[in-house]
């Protein structure tokens, strides 16, 4: 199959796996790595890293733990010959007609000097779900900085729907936190790092089932809270490697051409793809050009085997000059890194 893959993989890949953090608690055990948000701070770059927990497996049964609202854990067993129980997908489960995750993430803080070797730091992080809309956790955290503070967007999952969160910091030790700011059924927000006539913007990814489809859409605020003016920014394209659904990465790159944001793409085999998108500068709403192939596909071993295969997903990176490095999950279970050149990209419009 023939690939247009532009990227410059890190030699050191995969840079995380499962064995390299240690579990939350007694009892459980790491199941997967995912999708990194990223940002700087005190001369490091640091990741946050969704990090996806359970118990050990046993045969005939599976196990997966729930946070209470009031923050308890609490371990479910379900028997795999249950007639009443589906579980073809590895990551979502139904019982008796409701919706579980079969692992629990929350979101772990991590440093490195070079970019390349992460490791925590005492006194930053875990960030765990709370309340009664993130009762099966927090997950795939986008990171934008404004100023000298940081919002943080992340995917809240409950029994009540996936959503879109907010907690803010400034410190990376205390967090505000703003509750939902998108409700059911959207997730894959990235806040803008800069405002445009005065208002913040956003991508956002809501989801139907019946009408309509998983589509990019941008949204407009006047305080980086209250969310309105939505515009629809980039549809699934039959035929097309991202045929069955997109969604944005971390926040667009403003470049002398446009504001130059990478997104996902997924076909209907649940294959996902990087591509990019360049916005008017003026009014983002306003899609100037789009890459016809993708710019990263997961052709690596870590990237088609693993929870999760064939997948290459990003929500954060840094920009060097031309140089965008960014960090992936691979395969639902690994973190990686590769770096691009923002010309070479622009050229695929």
């Amino acid at each position: 199959m023939q690939t247009y893959d532009i990227s410059n993989r890190f030699e050191q890949n995969p840079l995380l796996s499962p064995a390299d953090l240690q579990p939350s608690m007694a009892g459980l055990e790491i199941a997967c790595l995912l999708n990194p948000g990223v940002f700087r701070y005190g001369g490091k770059i640091w990741l946050v890293v969704r990090v996806a927990e359970r118990p050990p497996q046993q045969a005939g049964i599976i196990s997966f733990p729930v946070l209470k609202p009031n923050g308890d854990m609490e371990i479910i067993k379900l028997d795999e010959a249950d007639p009443e129980l589906d579980a073809a997908d590895p990551r979502v489960i139904n019982f008796r007609g409701t919706d579980y995750l079969t692992t629990l993430s929350h979101l772990r803080l991590l440093s490195s000097e070079d970019g390349i070797h992460f490791k925590e730091e005492p006194g930053y992080g875990p960030l765990w779900g709370q309340g009664v809309y993130e009762t099966f956790g927090i997950e795939d955290c986008r990171v934008s900085q404004l100023a000298d503070e940081y919002y943080l967007t992340f995917t809240a999952v409950s029994p009540n729907g996936v959503s879109v969160g907010l907690r803010t910091t400034r410190d990376w030790r205390s967090f505000h936190r703003h509750g939902l700011i998108f409700p059911p059924h959207n997730k894959d927000c990235a806040i803008f790092e800069e405002k445009i006539g005065g208002r913040y913007y956003a991508f956002h990814r809501p989801s139907s089932v019946d009408i309509g489809g998983n589509y990019i859409w941008l949204a407009s605020s006047p305080d980086g809270i209250h969310w309105g003016g939505h515009r629809l920014l980039a549809r699934t394209r039959s035929g097309y490697w991202d045929s069955q659904r997109v969604g944005a990465g971390a926040a667009p790159i403003r470049t002398d051409r446009g504001w130059l944001a990478i997104y996902h793409g997924a076909d209907a085999n649940h294959r996902y793809c990087l591509g990019a998108l360049l916005l008017d500068l003026e009014d983002p709403s306003t899609v100037i050009g789009r890459t016809e192939h993708p710019i990263m596909e997961p052709t690596a071993p870590y990237e088609t085997t693993g929870f999760f295969g064939h997948v290459v997903f990003t929500n954060g990176h840094v920009v060097d000059g031309d140089r965008l490095t960014i960090y992936y999950g691979a395969a639902d279970e690994h973190v990686c890194g590769a770096s691009f050149s923002i010309r070479e990209i622009l050229s695929q419009l």
